[in-house]
């Protein structure tokens, strides 16, 4: 039993007792997902909708795509359940209108890896989510820990509203990079965080190291570094080992190493790439292997003791898993857990300092 757990019917259940027409908003990856899981529970969609802008006419996966106008006009009460991403303002706040208006549900499908973020995966890895609840810093960590919890087996956006912490803020209270940072970018797509970091160092830094895999963010990442001086940039993926890895390209964020491809890229460890320099911040956001560039940089954690800042919501058991590794390899380490402006629940990070 874990106290601050209070969610304990999923999303999916809800959905499988309703009663009320049920449509899908939005197409894409997320849509599929989500209809993959109600085939395997036996919960047949009424139909899909898309922002009225969106819709020409078209069908997606042998569903006619409605407008959200034409769905409120054919059914008087249904059930919305959310399929795409959201992380900008002003697209959250409409959500939040809609939320106001129709039941609206956030089902959670994990980015990266299998099985569904249920109250009982939450009761069989109970001790391990009550470890990590304990360890962290501050009141605000523990708060944001439970809602993104409780939001991920309920799918009410409740849970995310209270919780969001603007980006900037994490990097003036918890991060606070100073002018003379080694940083490590693992994930670094087109060098959006590189300009992130050096936003609040206004430019300064010792050295900048960066990975990225998928070749087309690579050239982009490359275009931004040109002419920079102390980067080095690797068209490499990161890993517990230098070794090479199948990878599927995808562009933009979504490429991912896979065993369904017959490309290969380059995959490194931070401590086999950072010569005799010694990383002062690492950023880990590798689409769901972040355990095993953890692994790949533990020398560096364990002996340098680095600020991090890595993605804990690709894969279901990375809210536990993540912060105890690295609390095994630098138990000194103090950590927080924050929340970005985001629906679903991605952009939860795990922050650790000294």
């Amino acid at each position: 039993m874990i106290s601050f757990v209070t969610e304990k019917t999923s999303a999916w259940d809800k959905l499988k007792a309703e009663k009320r027409p049920i449509f899908i908003y939005g197409m894409g990856d997320g849509a599929l997902k989500i209809m993959a899981v109600f085939r395997q529970m036996g919960i047949n969609p009424a139909g899909i909708f898309a922002s009225d802008e969106f819709v020409r006419g078209h069908s997606f996966e042998g569903y006619h795509v409605h407008k959200l106008s034409e769905v409120e006009e054919m059914v008087d009460d249904f059930v919305i359940v959310l399929a795409f991403a959201a992380g900008y303002q002003s697209l959250v706040d409409k959500i939040k209108e809609l939320y106001t208006r129709h039941t609206l549900y956030v089902p959670d499908v994990p980015v990266a890896g299998g099985g569904l973020f249920t109250y009982d995966f939450c009761l069989k890895n109970a001790e391990k989510i009550q470890e990590v609840y304990d360890s962290l810093e501050d009141d605000f960590s523990r708060q944001v820990y439970a809602n993104i919890i409780n939001f991920r087996i309920s799918g009410d956006i409740r849970y995310l509203g209270s919780i969001t912490t603007p980006k900037a803020e994490i990097y003036k209270e918890i991060i606070k990079p100073g002018p003379h940072e080694v940083y490590v970018d693992l994930g670094a797509y087109n060098g959006d965080t590189i300009r992130e970091v050096l936003e609040f160092t206004k430019g300064r830094y010792s050295y900048i190291y960066a990975m990225e895999p998928d070749w087309k963010n690579y050239k982009k990442l490359s275009k931004f570094i040109d002419g920079m001086h102390n980067v080095k940039a690797y068209h490499a993926a990161a890993w517990c080992v230098d070794t090479e890895l199948p990878f599927a390209s995808k562009a933009g964020r979504q490429s991912a190493i896979t065993a369904q491809s017959e490309y290969t890229v380059e995959a490194l460890t931070v401590d086999s790439i950072i010569e005799d320099r010694a990383p002062s911040i690492i950023k880990m956001d590798v689409e769901g292997f972040e355990r095993e560039a953890i692994w790949g940089a533990s020398q560096s954690i364990g002996h340098y003791s680095p600020k991090l800042m890595i993605s804990l919501y690709h894969r279901n058991e990375d809210i536990f898993e993540l912060p105890l590794l690295i609390k095994n390899i630098n138990p000194e380490y103090k950590l927080f857990i924050r929340h970005q402006l985001y629906i679903p629940a991605w952009e939860t990070n795990l922050y650790a300092v000294m």
